[in-house]
This record gives structure tokens, sequence and C-alpha cells, in this order.
């Protein structure tokens, strides 16, 4: 490590740093996955879908619980990110191979969506009526974070695989929209079509900016990936999906994200200006 660079700060949690964890100064914009990264108001939603594939999965000869579920896994977690129908789709792909029934994609995703909405609805509801401590379904520390990037002067940007106008709708919800401004983007009314990547690449177009100047924020693979590709920095957020706040790393999360790339690993935003401080020092 060079003189000129401050030595890392202690963190008040645990914080995962690779070698390539070094301060990039041209730092310029920081992209943002929504639910499980910022938003916790869709949390839970992998029991969700564990439930509607469990359901639907054939049992192999002699495969043990553990089998079972590292298959779904990989359909739950692997393809996090990318938009539900690719996930569903994937799924009967698996229960073909296993000589079950033809199942539709698209209604398997519309019961797992609806069972998800119903969640969704009741948590919107008890956070306008402020039933609900402030930030309770914003993932532990990250206003803070937001405040920060503005302070600096940093562009915030949030990327989603979910359905856009949705995702509008629970950042106004969660008072996060002051801070993206026009900077919030999902899939459209056909997921299919999405590509996070293809959003990254019109981005570095539009604003201007080269790979080198993304920092990036995620709980799912695609989002990690994109970002390595193309020359940013990405630092993966393993969220607890069933405590806001606990500092817990998710154990399915961690070996995944850094399998993806990731610079570094947090489990929330505790730590997360520090580590900003520290990249963007000059």
């Amino acid at each position: 490590m060079s003189a000129s660079v401050r030595p890392l700060p202690s963190f008040t949690g645990q914080v995962e740093l690779r070698p390539t964890f070094v301060p990039r100064p041209q730092i310029t914009h920081v992209v943002f996955d929504f639910d499980g990264t910022l938003s916790w108001v869709r949390h839970g939603w992998p029991e969700i879908m564990f439930g509607v594939f469990r359901r639907n999965l054939p049992l192999l000869d002699g495969e043990t619980a553990e089998a079972r579920t590292a298959v779904l896994d990989s359909i739950v977690f692997g393809m996090n990110g990318r938009p539900t129908i690719m996930q569903m789709q994937r799924f009967t792909e698996v229960v073909r191979e296993r000589g079950g029934a033809q199942l539709v994609a698209e209604d398997l995703r519309r019961e797992f969506q609806d069972l998800l909405d119903a969640e969704i609805a009741a948590r919107l509801l008890s956070i306008r009526s402020r039933a609900v401590p402030h930030d309770a379904f914003v993932v532990f520390s990250a206003r803070p974070l937001l405040e920060r990037l503005r302070a600096v002067g940093v562009t915030p940007i949030v990327l989603s695989s979910s359905i856009e106008h949705r995702v509008k709708e629970e950042a106004e919800a969660l008072g996060l929209t002051e801070y993206f401004g026009p900077h919030i983007y999902g899939s459209g009314a056909d997921p299919t079509s999405f590509s996070k990547m293809a959003v990254f690449q019109r981005l570095l177009k539009e604003e201007g900016i080269q790979g080198e100047h993304l920092l990036s924020f995620g709980d799912g693979p695609v989002e990690i990936t994109a970002t390595k590709e193309l020359g940013g920095l990405a630092i993966a957020v393993c969220s607890d999906e069933d405590h806001n706040g606990s500092g817990i790393m998710d154990p399915i999360k961690r070996p995944q994200l850094l399998a993806a790339g990731a610079d570094a690993v947090i489990p929330d935003f505790r730590d997360a200006v520090a580590l900003v401080d520290y990249l963007l020092q000059k």
C-alpha cells in the first residue's frame, strides 16, 4: 500500500475485503440493487419462492433433503437479480429433467407474486400509516450512506430487476426517492427482455463515464458480475433476510457473491460510510 493511502478504518461489524479493494477516487456513480440491498419491503421472498418450488419439485430416488435444498438454492439465490420469470423458467426445466409435469412458468410466477404482493401491501400500509419505526423496512444504516454520497457529490442510482413502477412506488414510500431523483431503473412490461448489463451500459453512455467510475452495492450475483465485467468495483451486501440489522451475513449469499467477483462483503451498511470514505480518498 502506498504511504499516501490512509490505513483501513476499524469496523463495527463483519467486513471481508479482497486485495482488489483499494482506493478508487475516480468513482463518480454508485449503483444500488433495490430489493434486499436497500429495501426490506420484500424480505422473506426467498421462503415464498421456496414454498412454491417445493410443492412442485419431484423427488429423486435417494435424494437427501440437503441435495434438494441445494438445487433450489441455485435457482432462488443463484439467479437473484434476474427477473422472476427467469427463475420460474429454470425451475420448470429442472422439473422436466426429473420427469415431472409440464409446468407453466408464468403460472408459477403469478402464484409467487400473488403471495408476495399480499406481504408487500401489508408492509406498505404499515409504513404509510407510521405503524412501524422510521426505516424499519430500509436495510440497516443505508440512509446514512446515501446522505454521505449526497454530501460528497457522488451520483447514486437504483437498478432493479423488479417492475420499474413498483420500485418507484416502494422507494417513495420508504422516503428514498429524494436521493436518486430520476435515477431509479427497473424492468419494463416484458421482464424477459430486461438485462441489468444493458442498463449498466446505457448508463455509462448517458452519464459519459467509464466502468472505472462505478461502485455498486448488491445482494445478487447479476449486478456484481456486471459491475466487474465493466471494470467497476463491487461490494456485496449479504443482507439477513430474516432480521434487519442483525449484522449477520447470509450464509448462502456470501459464497455466491464472492464467486461472482465481489471486492468486499458486508452484512448491511453499518460500515459502508467508512468503506466509501476509504475508497474515495485522493
